[in-house]
């Protein structure tokens, strides 16, 4: 039986288990990919150093780009847009598979799927498990929704689609019409790039970023926002503007406690803020329930995304090249048999994502 190559992670933090395990075709429903290239999100370093609890032993890895390799019968044979899916089709896919009945399903929240299966956050039981990112090879889940992706994007640009870009998508509409708004963003980290990108382009009037490193700090201006600066420089900043000083959107995306509770006052009456980043355990928030009621404003939380945010992803990357140095925030490109040294990398601040390759 042919083999793949797949890095375990066990429980201990900071430790991956590089193993062969044997490559199975795939069932009913099932499409078998080659993975050509997995990125290392924040979430993912978070759950190997041990600060957020995933079911172990896992493969980890969410962020993935693949080329299809056998289809099980039953497997979608078309993506999202209607296109036809081949072996040899570079595709990426929803970060949940989903079973499109359940409670959540019917509500509109197929990203809580309570039949769900979660790339790179499912327990491996066995090659039939082949479901994270840091591997040679996926089996992709029945419910899957796949995406074939045009061959101008960069892999590097590409591969955070089905992660930080769609939920990102999901973020900007939670946050509604962003025609002539001032919209603030927390943080400039891939999230939070990519979300002064989009705003830009879904025709916010000026976009502000707040991040406290000055290494992340200079590059928010390369992707649209007109200044970024801390907290309090910003505030101080909008008292400035002709209309009532504040901001329309806000959208946090570090996970900081206490960015939330700096985001808040930046917004002007009737704003809204749009929680993102807090995906790992911190501190409670200290929010004054009376300024939400008197201001009248929307706390929205986004985690992962529908089906058609990745659709939105894929569009505004297809768009982004040659405008949004997207593909250059991949810093490495580690091979998985070296990966003990990809997370070393991705814990410098100044490297936005470092990508492993089979």
């Amino acid at each position: 039986m042919n083999k793949t190559r797949i890095a375990l992670f066990e429980g201990n933090p900071g430790q991956v288990v590089l193993r062969n395990v044997p490559l199975p075709g795939p069932a009913a429903g099932e499409t078998l990919v080659k993975v050509l290239g997995c990125t290392l999100c924040g979430s993912d370093l978070h759950s190997f150093e041990g600060r957020r609890q995933v079911p172990v032993p896992t493969i980890l890895g969410h962020e993935i780009v693949g080329e299809i390799i056998d289809q099980g019968p039953g497997s979608p044979r078309e993506d999202l847009q209607g296109q036809s899916l081949n072996p040899g089709d570079r595709v990426t896919w929803a970060i949940v598979a989903h079973c499109g009945d359940c409670f959540f399903c019917r509500r509109g929240l197929p990203q809580k799927c309570l039949r769900g299966v979660k790339y790179g956050h499912e327990p491996f039981r066995g090659e039939r498990s082949l479901n994270g990112g840091l591997a040679s090879h996926c089996l992709l889940a029945p419910g899957s929704t796949l995406h074939r992706l045009p061959p101008e994007i960069p892999l590097g640009m590409v591969i955070p689609a089905s992660c930080a870009t769609a939920t990102i998508a999901a973020a900007c509409e939670a946050a509604g019409d962003l025609r002539g708004a001032e919209v603030g963003i927390l943080g400039a980290g891939l999230l939070g790039l990519t979300a002064c990108a989009m705003a830009h382009d879904r025709g916010a009037s000026r976009v502000f970023c707040v991040e406290p490193g000055p290494q992340r700090r200079a590059r928010a201006v390369d992707f649209g926002a007109v200044t970024c600066e801390s907290a309090d420089q910003l505030k101080s900043q909008l008292q400035s503007f002709a209309a009532p000083p504040g901001l329309d959107v806000v959208l946090e995306v570090s996970g900081s406690s206490a960015a939330l509770e700096q985001a808040l006052p930046l917004l002007r009456i009737g704003g809204t803020a749009v929680l993102v980043g807090a995906v790992f355990p911190g501190p409670p928030a200290a929010i004054v329930p009376e300024q939400i009621v008197r201001r009248q404003l929307t706390l929205r939380g986004v985690h992962n995304y529908a089906p058609r945010h990745l659709q939105q992803a894929v569009d505004f990357l297809s768009g982004a090249a040659g405008r949004w140095p997207l593909a250059d925030l991949v810093t490495d490109w580690i091979p998985l048999d070296e990966i003990g040294r990809a997370f070393a990398l991705a814990r410098d601040p100044a490297r936005i994502r470092v990508g492993v390759v089979p």
